[in-house]
């Protein structure tokens, strides 16, 4: 059985972590432990739905919630996760990995990335911002150089998407990629496949002109 931590913090992009949880909760052998910060619920009545119902997809498709003050859980300790296989925080927003660049744990979230950190165990952090400055590039050098993986929520375009869920999948299947879990959420470069609507994305802009 492979245990993980998904964060969702408070940047936009909350789909991101959904359909990070989704995914997973379709696999045999996982078990997702999820924790959710103050900001995340308001951000995602914004982008995709009401609280409650964002509550009962992540609670219907995880072992366990937690809330970003429970600094009780046994996630909070390092004793506790040592046979925890990774952790991804999707979306990550800015102040968060200003916290984790620099240890300044003021919530369960920054603490479980932090002992993450600490067991040199695979942690994620799905940047969704632009533009960044100096400062932020600052702290994402440092959170690199103490072993997290900033992955950039930039989804490729060569994979010809004809919608927002292609867009979506492609990030998350970089996620499931750098954590070592086997997917085909996207069209990977070099694949011999070909999509369904060739070119979809110059016909939206063009029309005609690229047929």
């Amino acid at each position: 059985m492979l245990r993980l931590v998904v964060g969702i913090s408070g940047a936009s992009g909350i789909i991101y972590g959904l359909r990070l949880i989704d995914y997973l909760s379709s696999l045999e052998g996982f078990e997702v432990y999820v924790i959710i910060s103050k900001n995340a619920v308001k951000v995602a009545e914004h982008e995709c739905c009401s609280s409650k119902t964002f509550l009962d997809i992540v609670r219907s498709r995880c072992k366990e919630v937690f809330r970003w003050d429970d600094l009780n859980s046994f996630l909070s300790s390092t004793s506790a996760i040592h046979d925890f296989s990774s952790m991804v925080i999707t979306p990550c927003s800015l102040k968060t990995l200003a916290s984790i660049a620099n240890s300044y744990q003021n919530d369960l979230l920054t603490r479980t990335a932090l002992n993450f950190l600490r067991l040199r165990k695979p942690l994620v952090l799905v940047i969704r911002e632009t533009p960044l400055s100096t400062l932020d590039i600052a702290n994402m050098f440092k959170a690199s150089s103490s072993g997290a993986v900033i992955l950039p929520a930039a989804p490729a375009f060569y994979i010809n998407p004809k919608d927002v869920r292609d867009l979506v999948d492609y990030v998350v299947g970089k996620i499931l990629d750098v954590i070592g879990i086997k997917n085909d959420l996207y069209l990977r470069w070099g694949s011999n496949k070909r999509t369904t609507q060739e070119r979809h994305l110059c016909v939206q802009f063009f029309g005609q002109e690229c047929l």
